[in-house]
């Protein structure tokens, strides 16, 4: 079953998370995911927003979300993200429409 993960951030050091954001898709294109969304300028329509990025990010399943997300190569990069950026993340399962 497919899984989604959601994040949003907000950067407070553009050059730190440029350093994470230039490494990423070299790295993550070697885990089966699918980058479905990148965005600074989300619409909002409810509630209080103060992110300044939003990702959608899908996988087939847990298991290779986790394999890409622990991975020394993601790691190593992450400590860029975590320099530049404050995020919260949640997986979320696809619907199961059979």
């Amino acid at each position: 079953m497919s899984v989604y993960m959601i994040t949003r951030m907000t950067i407070h050091d553009r050059a730190e998370y440029d350093i994470y954001a230039d490494q990423f898709m070299e790295v993550f294109e070697k885990f089966d995911g699918k980058l479905l969304s990148v965005d600074e300028e989300p619409q909002v329509v409810g509630g209080d927003w103060n992110a300044t990025r939003s990702v959608l990010i899908e996988f087939p399943d847990k298991p290779k979300l986790f394999e890409w997300l622990l991975s020394p190569e993601y790691t190593e990069i992450g400590k860029h993200r975590d320099a530049g950026a404050t995020a919260e993340t949640i997986i979320v399962k696809s619907l199961d429409h059979t």
